[in-house]
């Protein structure tokens, strides 16, 4: 196995340690993933963390968030079924019921029959949830752009591409 060659950067991140200490009691590993999804899995649970701070302000978690940038997305009139906001959650019924109970309790979004199915619901959004839910977005937005700042543009694309590349890769 060769040496790894240096990380570009200022310093050593906690991945490089742990890729080092493999490195000294195994040298066989094969430690490439390793060093890629040790850093999506930090990054993620450090943006998740930001995110989540974000959102607080407005009184919100990022599962009623994902609820109400779901119903914000689909475009007026911001209205769809509990089972649409499931599936594109990835939710159970049952989760979901809940997030959309306390999103209502918050007068958010409002649940009504729907016209079309006599046994379904819609639910959409308030004009107090879309007011919300425009300010939330752009809050989470900036926390974004403040964690790519250590990125020029070129790079922040590259990075993107890369991922979209990986995602792909794995979804298959």
């Amino acid at each position: 196995m060769t040496e790894r060659p240096p990380q570009p950067g200022p310093r050593k991140d906690p991945v490089d340690v742990i890729i080092d200490e493999w490195a000294a009691v195994r040298p066989d590993l094969d430690t490439a993933g390793m060093e890629v999804f040790g850093r999506v899995f930090r990054l993620a649970r450090a943006m998740g963390d930001r995110m989540e701070q974000a959102y607080a302000r407005f009184g919100i978690s990022r599962g009623e968030f994902d609820a109400l940038a779901t119903l914000r997305r689909s475009g007026e009139p911001y209205t769809l079924s509990p089972r649409q906001l499931s599936a594109a959650l990835m939710l159970t019924t049952g989760g979901m019921t809940g997030r959309l109970d306390k999103l209502e309790r918050a007068g958010l979004l409002r649940r009504s029959p729907d016209p079309h199915d006599r046994r379904g619901l819609q639910v959409t959004l308030t004009e107090r949830g879309l007011e919300l839910i425009d300010e939330a977005v752009s809050a989470g937005l900036d926390a974004q752009t403040e964690a790519l700042a250590s990125l020029d543009t070129e790079r922040a694309g590259q990075l993107a591409g890369l991922l979209r590349d990986l995602l792909a890769g794995t979804e298959k």
